[in-house]
C-alpha cells in the first residue's frame, strides 16, 4: 500500500498511548487462543476414524445409574455389533482428595475397542495377569513421578473397598500412550485397572457396570444399532440411551458445564471492554489530527483515500495486538506443558482458531474505525483549519 508509511507514522504519533493499547489487545487476544484452545480441544473429543465406530450406551436416567452386566451378551448378538466391552467410573485421587485422576475399571477387552491407544504388548500380558494392576496415562506418570513396577496408593471418591475404607493399593505394570498427538490429553492422563478385581473388591458393585461401548461393522447403520441396543431394555428398570461415542461424550460435559456457553460469556465481556478501549483510542487519535487530515485534504486526497487511511490505521492496531497475544499463546502452551513435566495440558492453538481469531481482529478493527474514519471523510477543511 502506497500509503503504509503514513499509517505507520500515525499509528505511533503517540506512542505511549498506542503500546498500552496494544498491551491490552494483546492481552485480550492471549486470553482469547487458550480458551478458544480449550473450547476446540473438548469438541473435538471423539472425534475421528475409531470413535466414529464406537457407540456408548448408558442408562437413561442418568450417567451415575449402572446397568447389569448380562446386557453383554444380548449387545453382542445384535447385527452391525462387532464387539462389545464394558467400564465403570472409579474416582480415584493420588495421596489428596484434591488430586483427582480419570479412573476406570475396566473389562479385559477394553483396549481391543481403542487402537488409537497405544501399549506395549509386553505391559500389557503383564496387565492381564496381574489383578491389581493397572496402566497409566504417560502424563500422569510424569506429573507424580511414578515408575512402571512401583506399588501405589489411590483413593476412592465413590467407592469403599473390602475393609470399608477408600484407600485401594495398585501396582503399574504399563504405560498409556496416544498414537494420535490431538487426543494425547485425556487418554495420557487416565489410569485404567481391572473390573473384576473392582467388582470383587467392593461390595456396593454387584453385576452392575457403568456404561458399554459397542464397535459397529458399518458406521452407516450406526444409528440403526443404537436403536436395536435401546430396545433390548425398553419397559424395564434399565431402560439405556444409545448415541455415538462424540455425541456421548458431548452430553456427558454438558451436564457438567456448557463449555462453549462459558468461552463465548467470557470473551464476550472481554471483546466488549476492547472495543470500547481501542474505540476510544482511535477516536481521539483522529480528533488530534484534524487540522493535518485537512491538509491532507488540501493537498488533493480524496475523502475516499482518507477513509481508508483511517479504517487502516484502526484494522493494523488491532491486528498487531491480536497476532502478538494469539501468537504467545501458541508458545506458552507447549512451554507450560513441558515445564510441568505433564501437570498441566494446555491445548494447542490450531488453525481454526487462528482463522477465527483473525476474523476477530479484523471485525473489531473495521468497527472501531468506522466512526472516526467517517468523521474524517466529512471533514470540512475551512472548519478544521479554523480550529472549528
Amino acid at each position: 500500500m502506497k500509503y503504509f508509511h503514513l499509517i505507520w507514522a500515525a499509528l505511533f504519533r503517540r506512542k505511549t498511548r498506542t503500546f498500552l493499547t496494544l498491551a491490552s489487545i494483546l492481552a485480550a487476544f492471549l486470553l482469547f487462543g487458550m480458551l478458544d484452545g480449550i473450547r476446540t480441544s473438548f469438541a473435538q473429543l471423539g472425534r475421528n476414524s475409531d470413535g466414529a465406530q464406537r457407540l456408548q450406551t448408558t442408562s437413561r436416567l442418568s450417567m451415575i445409574e449402572t446397568l447389569p452386566l448380562s446386557l453383554e451378551g444380548r449387545i453382542k448378538q445384535l447385527d452391525n455389533v462387532e464387539a462389545v466391552t464394558y467400564a465403570n467410573w472409579f474416582g480415584g485421587a493420588y495421596q489428596n482428595p484434591r488430586n483427582q485422576v480419570f479412573s476406570f475399571a475396566v473389562a479385559p477387552n477394553y483396549l481391543d475397542l481403542y487402537p488409537e491407544i497405544a501399549v506395549d504388548p509386553a505391559q500389557r500380558a503383564a496387565w492381564a495377569s496381574n489383578r491389581t494392576g493397572i496402566l497409566v496415562g504417560e502424563a500422569l506418570m510424569k506429573r507424580f513421578g511414578w515408575k512402571v513396577g512401583q506399588k501405589i496408593p489411590l483413593q476412592s471418591t465413590i467407592f469403599p473397598n473390602s475393609d470399608g475404607t477408600l484407600n485401594w493399593s495398585f501396582d503399574i505394570v504399563g504405560t498409556l500412550k496416544a498414537k494420535d498427538g490431538k487426543n494425547a490429553g485425556f487418554t495420557e492422563a487416565l489410569i485404567l485397572l481391572h473390573y473384576k478385581y473392582f467388582e470383587e473388591s467392593t461390595p456396593y458393585v454387584d453385576g452392575d457396570v457403568g456404561w458399554y461401548i459397542s464397535k459397529v461393522a458399518d458406521v452407516r447403520r450406526a444409528d440403526a444399532a443404537a436403536k436395536a441396543i435401546d430396545a433390548l431394555s425398553a419397559n424395564s428398570p434399565h431402560e439405556t440411551k444409545s448415541m455415538s461415542e462424540q455425541a456421548a461424550l458431548a452430553s456427558q460435559l454438558k451436564q457438567m458445564a456448557d463449555i462453549g456457553l462459558i468461552v463465548g460469556s467470557i470473551m464476550g465481556a472481554v471483546f466488549f471492554t476492547l472495543l470500547l478501549l481501542t474505540g476510544n483510542t482511535m477516536a481521539q487519535a483522529v480528533r488530534e489530527r484534524t487540522s493535518e487530515l485537512a491538509v491532507l485534504k488540501t493537498i488533493g486526497f480524496t475523502s475516499t483515500s482518507v477513509l481508508g487511511m483511517v479504517l487502516a490505521e484502526s484494522v493494523l492496531l488491532v491486528l498487531l495486538g491480536g497476532v502478538l497475544g494469539l501468537g504467545l499463546a501458541t508458545v506458552i502452551g507447549p512451554a507450560v506443558n513441558a515445564g510441568s513435566g505433564g501437570m498441566v495440558n494446555l491445548p494447542a492453538i490450531g488453525w481454526q482458531s487462528w482463522l477465527l481469531g483473525l476474523g476477530l481482529m479484523v471485525a473489531i478493527g473495521l468497527l472501531v474505525g468506522a466512526l472516526p474514519a467517517l468523521r474524517a471523510m466529512r471533514l470540512n477543511i475551512v472548519d478544521a483549519l479554523a480550529g472549528r
